[in-house]
């Protein structure tokens, strides 16, 4: 299915590190380029460095007075909390302003290569920093660098640009990017905001013609309810508002394991929207696709499995599910973290799911999550909010 492939890596991309203790470990990436290599994923594809985002670029998206305070910070490690750094959350550290335009720089490098028609598919894994906002630091994201590649594509010239974020948490900053701009389509599938952070995402909050799309799924969720939703509402969506680049976030954090969320997909449920994502990048977008991480906070039996399941998928060289880890792989996870690596790439789940169109149960809350979308949405694409 994939043509050309490239994944932009480079080794300082983990210095994104806000220290000891903190979830966002980037040691999760690389044990994830540690699988996809010793599998033999990266074979198929690409691999190219980057370089940091210029202040020009990420002034795209953010503040000039911000970005300097990120600098500022950069040097001294004092936090501007004005600004949302130095939090619990996100603390501030020396060098966070070039680890964090790396992280840009490299998403930026994706979306260059599929603008340009140097690759089909592009990826960064350690990119979807979706909280950043504008003139703030939040929730573990210094800068957006999905907002800021979807910016530099409409810069570029592309009139209509899709950004589909499946992380269980909110896809705020992105959102809130281009909130009025009707040349972007948001749809991000997340836990409620009344049990999760940011607390924000409700179906109401619509954007310009509907284009905020907002599907609050309940805890507890798991694979089957999950991707009942997915189908319910973004191929219909994609395929109405035809986007010239899709451009989707994985953060894995939606996992049952996940120790910051309460949502209970499997590794083989996340497999499945990371293919169906793909068939829709190509039937709706030309097979234009810029992919990124996100959050997810098991670090060894959740994270590299799946994004090593994502890299694959993009390649157009799905992983079957049964494929055992590799034992130099597992002898690395022992010696970097402690722990025990997985066995497999499974979970052992087939998720299977009734589609949408069967029928609406209004008795179901994931249905009444479903219909809250569409009902919110739908109109402003001409399409029917029933089934």
């Amino acid at each position: 299915m994939s043509r050309s492939v490239r994944v932009v890596w480079d080794d300082a991309l983990t210095g994104y590190d806000f220290g000891p203790g903190h979830p966002l470990a980037p040691v999760r990436v690389e044990l994830t380029m540690a699988l996809a290599r010793e599998l033999g994923v990266l074979d198929a594809v690409e691999v190219a460095g980057c370089v940091p985002a210029t202040d020009d670029e990420l002034a795209l998206v953010h503040g000039r007075g911000y970005i300097e305070a990120v600098r500022r910070a950069s040097v001294t490690g004092r936090p501007y909390r004005a600004h949302g750094l130095g939090t619990e959350d996100t603390p501030s550290f020396v060098g966070v302003h070039e680890a964090s335009a790396l992280i840009t720089g490299a998403t930026l490098a994706a979306a260059r290569a599929v603008w340009y028609g140097e690759a089909e598919h592009a990826v960064n894994v350690a990119g979807g920093l979706h909280h950043a906002m504008p003139d703030a630091a939040s929730g573990f994201c210094v800068y957006n660098d999905p907002a800021v590649a979807i910016a530099w594509l409409l810069a570029q010239g592309a009139t209509r640009v899709a950004y589909v974020d499946v992380d269980v948490h909110h896809g705020d900053g992105v959102q809130t990017a281009f909130y009025d701009d009707p040349r972007v389509l948001t749809i991000s599938l997340h836990e409620s905001p009344r049990t999760l952070f940011p607390g924000t995402g409700f179906p109401d909050e619509r954007g310009a013609e509907g284009t905020a799309v907002n599907v609050a799924l309940p805890a507890g969720c798991g694979d089957v309810g999950w991707l009942r939703a997915f189908g319910a509402v973004v191929p219909p969506l994609l395929r109405e508002f035809a986007p010239e680049v899709l451009v989707t976030q994985h953060g894995c954090d939606s996992h049952a394991l996940d120790p910051l969320a309460h949502l209970m997909l499997s590794l083989d449920g996340q497999r499945a929207a990371y293919a169906a994502l793909h068939e829709l990048a190509h039937e709706t977008a030309g097979g234009r696709w810029v992919v990124t991480g996100g959050g997810g906070y098991e670090l060894v039996r959740v994270v590299p499995r799946a994004w090593t399941h994502l890299i694959a998928e993009v390649s157009g060289q799905p992983l079957d599910p049964e494929t055992e880890t590799p034992h130099e792989w597992r002898r690395f996870v022992a010696e970097r973290t402690g722990e025990t690596a997985p066995l497999t790439l499974t979970d052992g789940r087939k998720p299977e799911f009734r589609d949408f169109s069967a029928g609406y149960d209004p008795a179901d809350p994931i249905d009444r999550a479903i219909m809250a979308t569409r009902k919110a949405i739908f109109p402003f694409h001409g399409l029917d909010p029933l089934p």
